[in-house]
């Protein structure tokens, strides 16, 4: 790789996903499970699609090469086109940070969306800070409106991309967790001030 601009750029977001997936994985590993695992024989089948992959690889290539392949969380189905986003910025090192996306089908359909409007912004990166941030925040949500259909992850989502493309720009975690916390105290939860969402 050239030592140019371009080339430190691309090391730089290499290494961002590369933390991002070891942060995802350090976490499922804790049991910090806020939605029902995707069926075991599922991920073994997904994992075997992807033995056709060469890692590390992009969102993009990924969709493209197993986009299809579908996967089963409480009684939904989703395709991994729905879960991936289609992007050349969002990297996977290996078919355990592909499986550890795809286990929380709802935040990860949240943020394949997030994913795909940021990288509509020219010159603006997403960093593996903000990106974890708008994740913990998902999860959250998803801990807090189980029973609701996770109908706030969605809400949420909406309103970041609807930021992204007024704005033009990623809007900070501080307020995507507010907004966060305005859902719940509208629909009757309640967040406290020691919580992630309580800001």
């Amino acid at each position: 790789m050239p030592d140019d601009r371009a080339g430190r750029d691309k090391q730089a977001r290499d290494e961002a996903n590369r933390q991002r997936t070891r942060a995802m994985l350090e976490e499922l590993e804790r049991g910090d499970e806020t939605e029902p695992p995707v069926d075991e024989r599922e991920l073994a089948d997904l994992e075997t699609e992807l033995d056709a992959v060469t890692f590390p690889a992009t969102g993009l290539e990924l969709v493209e090469a197993v986009g299809y392949h579908t996967v089963e969380s409480e009684g939904e189905t989703h395709d991994l086109a729905e879960l991936l986003p289609r992007s050349e910025r969002e990297a996977y090192d290996s078919p355990e940070a592909v499986r550890a996306r795809v286990q929380r089908p709802t935040v990860a359909a949240a943020m394949r969306r997030i994913v795909e409007a940021a990288d509509e912004l020219r010159g603006v990166e997403f960093g593996s800070s903000q990106y974890e941030g708008y994740e913990r925040t998902f999860r959250e949500l998803r801990a807090i409106d189980a029973v609701d259909d996770d109908e706030g992850i969605p809400v949420v989502a909406d309103w970041i991309v609807e930021r992204i493309r007024e704005k033009e720009r990623l809007p900070g975690s501080r307020d995507v967790r507010r907004r966060a916390a305005k859902f719940c105290r509208s629909n009757g939860y309640e967040v406290r001030n020691d919580e992630w969402l309580g800001v």
